[in-house]
C-alpha cells in the first residue's frame, strides 16, 4: 500500500474563520459608536460606507469584541484593511489624554510604510492624534526631531548638565515603521520607547515573517511584555545589552510605564492578502486567542471585479506582443511586472527604443535610490507615467488609484505572488484587467497555478499577426541599440567596481605604513 499523502498542520483556530464576505457594506451613519468628528473627516474623503472587511473587524474592535483578542485578518488586495485596522485604533486612541507611543505599524518597505502614514494621517488629526514615520527616508536626526520632544527651557537660568536631565517625551502617538528603521531608534533613540504600547499592527505578515529583519519582533515583544520572561522565555537572546536592566523592573500585570495601575495588554493585529499557515511562523507573534478574519473558503482570493486573459506569444517576439497590448490598451495606466530587477531594467530600456509610442513609460525597482521610485510613484499616481514596468517591489500591497490593468511579462512562480500583482488592479470595487504572456511550454505551469486559486479556466487574448508584423523592423533595431546599451552600463560598472577596489587597496596601504 502507498505512503498517504502528507497534510500541513493547521492551527485550530484557523479552522473555523469569521468569513467577512458575508457582511454587508455598513454606511456610516449606522456604524455603531462611530466618533462624529471621524465620520465628517470620512465623509470629506468621499467614504460613505465600510467594506465588508471593515465591518467585520470593527465588530471586534470597536463592537461587541471590544479588542479582547488578536487579530489575524486575511482580505483580497484592494478589500480595504489598511483602513479597517486604522479606524478602530484611531477611534480607540482618541480617549488617551497623555501624549505617548501607543500605536506601532510595520511595514516591509518604504513606499508601503508612506502609503500607510498617509491613510492614518488623514483621519487621526480629526481627533486630536499625531502620526509619525520612521522608515529612512530623511536622515535619522531629521526622524528624531520629529518622534521626540524636548522640553523647554526657561530663559535666563542657567542649568547644570550633571545634575538637570531633560524628560524627553514621545511627539507621536501613532508611529509606522520599517523594521530596519525601527531598531535604530530602540537601540539608539533617547526618550524613544515602546512601554506604552496598546497596539501592534503587521502588515504585509508574510513578508515580515520570512525574513529575519535584525529580529524586531522579539525584540519589540519582549520590550511590551506584561509579564516576566518566562513568558516569552528566548526574546531576551535578541535584545540589545542595553535593554537587560529592563527586566529586573518588570511585575506582572504593573508595568510599561502606567506607574502602578495594570497596563493594557498589547493587542496585535495581522494582516496579509495571502496569510501564511505555518504554524511556526505565526507562533513568532504570541498572538493572544487569535481570531482569524477571512473572505471566503479559498486561502487565495481575486478581486471580484477582476477580467483574466492569457496571451500565448513566441518567445523570441515577446516584446513585440507587450507592445502591440500597450498599444491596444490606449494609454490606459498599466504595471507590467517582470521576474526580476535586472529583467526589469532591461525591459523599460527596450521600450523606449520603440521609437514614438505615445506612452509614457518608467522602470520601478528595488535598485533605484529611494529619492528616485518616490518620483516615479508620484508621477504614477498622477497620470504623467502611464506605464510602469516594475519588479515585485510593486506587488506588495501598493495602492495606486487608477491602475487598469496588470500584465504579468512574466509568469511568477508562486500563486501568492500572482495574487498580489493582480491586485493592483480592480481595488475598492473598481473593475480591471489581468494579461498574463506565456510561451507555449508554460501553459500548462499556469493552469496548474490558477486552480490554487480555484480558477480553472482563462480566456485567450489574441493580438492580430499584421500588429505584429509591423512592428519588426522597430523591434530589430531596439535590440542593437539595447545591446549597445547594455555594453556601456556594464563598462560603466567596471570601471566603478576598479576604481573602489583600487580606493580600497590604497586605504590598506597607508594603515599599514602607519
Amino acid at each position: 500500500m502507498g505512503e498517504k499523502p502528507k497534510t500541513k498542520a493547521v492551527l485550530p483556530w484557523m479552522r473555523s474563520p469569521v468569513d467577512v464576505s458575508l457582511f454587508e457594506q455598513c454606511p456610516l451613519h449606522l456604524l455603531p459608536s462611530l466618533d462624529p468628528r471621524l465620520k465628517v473627516v470620512l465623509e470629506n474623503m468621499d467614504i460613505s460606507s465600510l467594506y465588508p472587511v471593515q465591518v467585520g473587524v470593527w465588530q471586534e474592535t470597536i463592537g461587541p469584541g471590544a479588542f479582547q483578542r488578536d487579530l489575524c485578518i486575511q482580505s483580497p488586495t484592494g478589500s480595504g484593511k489598511t483602513l479597517a485596522y486604522a479606524l478602530p485604533i484611531v477611534q480607540t486612541l482618541s480617549n488617551r489624554a497623555i501624549k505617548c507611543l501607543r500605536a506601532l505599524v510595520v511595514l516591509p518597505n518604504r513606499d508601503l510604510a508612506i502609503q500607510v502614514k498617509e491613510v492614518f494621517a488623514s483621519i487621526a488629526p480629526a481627533v486630536g492624534l499625531s502620526v509619525g514615520l520612521a522608515i529612512g527616508q530623511s536622515s535619522i536626526a531629521d526622524e528624531i526631531a520629529e518622534l521626540i520632544k524636548r522640553p523647554k527651557l526657561e530663559a535666563g537660568i542657567c542649568y547644570d548638565p550633571e545634575d538637570f536631565a531633560p524628560e524627553l517625551q514621545s511627539s507621536v502617538d501613532i508611529l509606522v515603521a520599517t523594521p530596519g528603521r525601527l531598531m535604530d531608534h530602540i537601540n539608539n533613540t533617547k526618550g524613544f520607547t515602546l512601554e506604552h504600547l496598546c497596539y501592534l499592527v503587521v502588515d504585509e505578515t508574510d513578508r515580515l515573517l520570512g525574513e529575519a529583519y535584525q529580529s524586531w519582533l522579539p525584540t519589540v515583544l519582549q520590550l511590551t511584555h506584561s509579564s516576566d520572561e518566562s513568558f516569552y522565555p528566548h526574546a531576551s537572546n535578541f535584545l540589545p545589552f542595553s535593554f537587560n536592566s529592563l527586566k529586573t523592573r518588570r511585575r506582572c500585570g504593573f508595568e510599561r510605564g502606567f506607574k502602578g495601575k495594570p497596563s493594557p495588554r498589547l493587542v496585535k493585529m495581522v494582516v496579509s492578502a495571502t496569510l501564511t499557515r505555518d504554524p511556526s511562523k505565526l507562533a513568532q507573534l504570541d498572538l493572544h486567542h487569535p481570531l482569524f478574519l477571512t473572505t471566503g473558503q479559498s486561502r487565495y482570493k481575486l478581486p471580484e471585479q477582476l477580467e483574466s486573459y492569457k496571451l500565448i506569444c513566441e518567445s523570441k517576439l515577446k516584446p513585440l506582443y507587450l507592445v502591440a497590448l500597450l498599444q491596444n490598451l490606449g494609454g490606459e495606466k498599466c504595471i507590467v511586472f517582470t521576474s526580476s530587477v535586472e529583467s526589469t531594467h532591461r525591459l523599460c530600456t527596450l521600450l523606449k527604443f520603440f521609437g514614438d509610442l505615445q506612452i509614457k513609460i518608467k522602470e520601478y525597482s528595488s535598485l533605484q535610490h529611494q529619492s528616485v521610485r518616490s518620483k516615479t510613484l508620484k508621477a504614477f499616481r498622477e497620470g504623467k507615467i502611464q506605464v510602469l514596468v516594475s519588479s515585485n517591489a510593486m506587488a506588495h500591497g501598493m495602492d495606486v488609484e487608477g491602475v487598469r490593468n496588470v500584465i504579468n511579462y512574466d509568469l511568477p512562480a508562486y500563486i501568492k505572488r500572482f495574487i498580489h500583482r493582480v491586485g493592483r488592479t480592480a481595488r475598492a470595487g473598481q473593475t480591471g484587467s489581468c494579461f498574463t504572456l506565456l510561451h507555449k511550454d508554460e501553459i500548462k505551469r499556469f493552469k496548474k497555478l490558477l486552480q490554487k486559486a480555484d480558477i480553472q479556466s482563462c480566456p485567450d487574448y489574441s493580438i492580430p499577426s499584421d500588429s505584429i508584423e509591423s512592428l519588426r523592423i522597430i523591434y530589430t533595431s531596439a535590440l542593437e541599440k539595447l545591446k549597445e546599451t547594455v555594453e556601456v552600463e556594464t563598462s560603466r560598472k567596471r570601471k566603478i567596481g576598479f576604481k573602489s577596489s583600487k580606493a580600497g587597496k590604497e586605504s590598506e596601504t597607508n594603515q599599514s605604513k602607519e
